[in-house]
């Protein structure tokens, strides 16, 4: 009679049950060899030959925590731990402070030294450097959290669906969104862009709404909805602005130079004035002025700068003189 185990069968699936072998011949020596390969072709070719011997970028998922932490500090009550009681408020935000900004400097130092071996140069004092950065930063922190505020007033009271301030808080993500991107402005003008594009992204993969750390927003900003929102690197937004999903403000084209390479921090992106609104899906591109208290409307395509109070709709832009015919 043979010893051989026999299938199990699972009346319901028809699978049969695999008795328990050893474990599979995968190459792995042969595929870690190749992928060495690959890492040293690639390092080579960005002229990065010489071994480092540690992680030489700022984790994604460090920063990830130390999010967390800061948005727990800057609304302790509403973002920081569910068991945090009003009389230990202000511990927690010291303790919660302490750690993240300790955290910080440490992504700091990667980046200080990223920048200073990536342009072949030897700073001595990056440490100190660091050190500033940080300490700035934490400085910033109670003004930033007055500016929030403002934006977390204005979601309210821009959205007739919100019943509570601490509603739009703890749920809207276009209120995510600027809390993530006033972080990582802050870092992005302290001379840590890396960060502040990790910030940045993070928040993009949250809340589907991307954000360059570099730009400029004025109080009181919403975003509705949010889904789909682009705002460039040298997009200036003034105070009391809204808009909805989907609206880009982009650059209509890209400046190159005599070799034909992209140049870098052109300024290309809308200038948005005060109290403006744009609706969902509208495509604002190019170094183009949109005037205080405008109104441009749903799928709008605009190239060109509008006068103060303007109300932008497609059928406005089809009627006017030139644009009979376009869409």
């Amino acid at each position: 009679m043979s010893n051989k185990p026999k299938a199990v069968f699972d009346g319901a699936s028809h699978t049969p049950e695999v008795p328990a072998s050893r474990p599979m011949n995968w190459q792995l020596e042969q595929i870690v060899d190749e992928l060495r390969a690959a890492r040293a072709d690639w390092r080579k070719s960005c002229g990065r030959t010489r071994e480092l011997g540690s992680r030489e970028l700022p984790s994604r998922q460090t920063v990830a925590e130390i999010l967390a932490a800061l948005s727990g500090a800057l609304f302790p009550m509403r973002l920081g731990p569910s068991d945090l009681r009003e009389e230990s408020e202000d511990f927690y935000v010291g303790h919660t402070l302490d750690s993240a900004l300790n955290a910080l400097l440490g992504q700091v130092r990667l980046e200080l030294h990223y920048v200073a071996r990536q342009c072949g140069q030897r700073e001595p004092d990056l440490e100190t450097r660091a050190v500033q950065i940080v300490r700035e930063f934490g400085a910033a922190l109670p003004e930033m959290r007055r500016l929030l505020d403002s934006d977390v007033i204005a979601a309210y009271q821009g959205d007739p669906a919100a019943r509570s301030l601490d509603e739009v808080l703890i749920c809207y993500p276009g209120v995510q969104a600027v809390i993530h991107h006033r972080l990582a402005h802050l870092l992005y003008r302290s001379g840590v862009p890396l960060l502040a594009r990790i910030v940045a992204e993070i928040a993009h993969s949250a809340t589907g709404i991307d954000i360059h750390p570099g730009a400029q927003i004025g109080h009181s900003f919403f975003i509705d909805h949010g889904s789909g929102v682009v705002i460039g690197e040298t997009a200036v937004i003034g105070n009391r602005v809204r808009i909805y999903q989907a609206v880009t403000l982009g650059a209509k084209r890209f400046t190159v130079d005599e070799s034909g390479q992209l140049l870098k921090s052109q300024a290309r992106h809308p200038i948005v004035e005060d109290d403006v609104v744009i609706y969902a899906g509208a495509t604002i591109l190019g170094r183009i002025t949109i005037g205080k208290g405008s109104i441009i409307g749903g799928n709008v395509w605009l190239t060109r700068s509008m006068p103060p109070g303007s109300n932008v709709t497609q059928a406005t832009l089809q009627h006017q003189p030139g644009n009979e015919g376009q869409p």
